[in-house]
């Protein structure tokens, strides 16, 4: 082996050892709308002291029926029971597509703990936002904002 043959190899070792150390980085974190860990979604407009998370089956949804699971606890991680669940997906109108906006609303049932689950229907792949909004009684109580990205 020639000395320049060596320093390729070492060259192309080193470069191979920071490409899977950085593919390893990324290996810890859940991907969003993680049906098991969830998308702890930021607090929106509602200053509440909510916690709320956002989780698909399967994972990441795809285009048709998505099983959606929110989980709502207080700061102190004391489960919302009485609530009033819903989640709206929608996607903007995109007028070089001649594509109208599309949108889809579903009522989550309460299962005990403060998760709901029910069913989101999403009509094409691409990315859509979504609107989770917690009422008690006729008082919306929270509203959180996020985004999901549907596979084909």
């Amino acid at each position: 082996m020639t000395p320049r043959d060596r320093r390729t190899f070492t060259f192309a070792s080193m470069l191979f050892g920071a490409v899977m150390w950085l593919v390893g980085c990324g290996q810890g974190a859940a991907p969003a709308g993680d049906a098991s860990a969830g998308t702890v979604i930021p607090p929106g407009e509602v200053s509440d002291g909510l916690v709320v998370t956002l989780g698909t089956e399967p994972n990441p949804p795809e285009k048709g029926d998505n099983a959606i699971r929110v989980t709502v606890t207080r700061s102190d991680g004391s489960p919302v029971s009485a609530g009033t669940v819903t989640a709206v997906f929608s996607m903007p109108a995109m007028p070089s597509m001649n594509m109208p906006e599309m949108r889809s609303d579903a009522a989550l049932q309460h299962e005990g703990g403060g998760r709901y689950q029910g069913t989101g229907q999403l009509s094409m792949s691409g990315t859509w936002n979504v609107t989770i909004r917690v009422a008690e009684g006729d008082k919306e109580v929270a509203t959180r904002h996020t985004s999901i990205v549907a596979k084909e």
